[in-house]
């Protein structure tokens, strides 16, 4: 019972709600989510299992970091003393295990995908690899790991496999995540800074840091333009969120504190979370008969909801409750 409850503490459900919600915008994609079959729940299994299996590393490996950066935080057990080194490598043992062996009950695909999102977990964190450590690699290692792995095995639980006409979906998914995860480690520069951790904020400053992510972002809906080329008006009204998502950027490169900081990143990204969770809630209604109009009333809908909290958060930042974590 004690390994159950540290496998759903090591969990991390922001993460993990998030890392699902690609699953399921690849699973619509490509159909209806209400015809989906039984290889839905051993891949769910399979992929909160790999993301455990990374996080129990990445703890491992960063035990020192997180003292400086995560003190106190109950998602870290090595650093409150709730759990030891070996409870983790026990925990990553079981959890590498439902990574890799109820995907073989659905076949190869879903059974190799799982594998390769094991592969990434362990060599982002562990020498000799420890791509955490690369720069230039950290990010889109991030990217793939949270948006394209997550992404196929929707596609798989939709009966189907990846395919080019996938590229321009997943392109813009991949560069707006990118666009986001460079930005986390404004939060985590004390402890990278005081263990010689090269991150891009690091060595190349806050300013670069804004501009790579605005890049991300610009070419990230610049795919996901051409993504919905056939359903532009939804393209259109998208853009509410990525225009939000770069006044947060702007204000980002403005401010100085640390809190005011982690604000306007923990806004941009809800305002990330928005844009996903309508393209799913449009992509679930079509594939169910609903017309444009349909289509159209939810988004808006939506809008005004993520527009009143923005506009909220402008007016008293003060107020803001931001949840912001990896």
């Amino acid at each position: 019972m004690r390994m159950v409850v540290l496998y759903w503490r090591m969990l991390r459900h922001r993460v993990a709600v998030m890392i699902l919600l690609f699953m399921l915008l690849g699973a619509a994609w490509h159909g209806d989510l209400a015809t989906l079959d039984w290889p839905v729940a051993p891949l769910v299994v399979a992929l909160a299992s790999s993301y455990v299996c990374a996080t129990s590393v990445n703890d491992i490996a960063d035990r020192e970091i997180d003292v400086i950066n995560h003190p106190g935080d109950e998602a870290r057990p090595l650093v409150t003393g709730a759990a030891k080194t070996k409870d983790l490598w026990l925990v990553f043992g079981a959890s590498a295990a439902l990574t890799v062996v109820p995907p073989l009950a659905v076949g190869p695909a879903a059974a190799g995908i799982m594998a390769l999102s094991l592969a990434v977990g362990v060599l982002y964190s562990l020498p000799p690899v420890r791509l955490s450590y690369r720069t230039f690699l950290a990010p889109p290692t991030l990217a793939a790991a949270y948006v394209v792995i997550p992404f196929s095995v929707g596609v798989v639980i939709a009966g189907e496999r990846p395919g080019a006409s996938d590229l321009p979906l997943v392109a813009a998914l991949y560069l707006l995540f990118v666009g986001r995860i460079v930005l986390k480690d404004f939060r985590d520069r004390e402890g990278d800074a005081a263990h010689g951790k090269p991150t891009f904020l690091l060595r190349y400053g806050k300013k670069t840091t804004c501009l790579v992510s605005l890049a991300a972002v610009c070419a990230g809906d610049a795919f996901l333009t051409i993504a919905l080329s056939e359903e532009w008006w939804l393209a259109v009204l998208l853009q509410a969120y990525v225009a939000g998502a770069l006044i947060m950027l702007r204000r980002l490169y403005r401010v100085s504190g640390r809190t005011e900081e982690q604000l306007a990143i923990g806004v941009g990204a809800k305002l990330g979370n928005g844009l996903l969770i309508t393209l799913l809630g449009v992509l679930v209604l079509a594939s169910s008969g609903a017309d444009r109009a349909n289509g159209a009333t939810f988004v808006l809908a939506l809008m005004v909801f993520y527009a009143i909290n923005f506009v909220g958060f402008l007016r008293r930042p003060d107020r803001a409750a931001i949840g912001y974590k990896r």
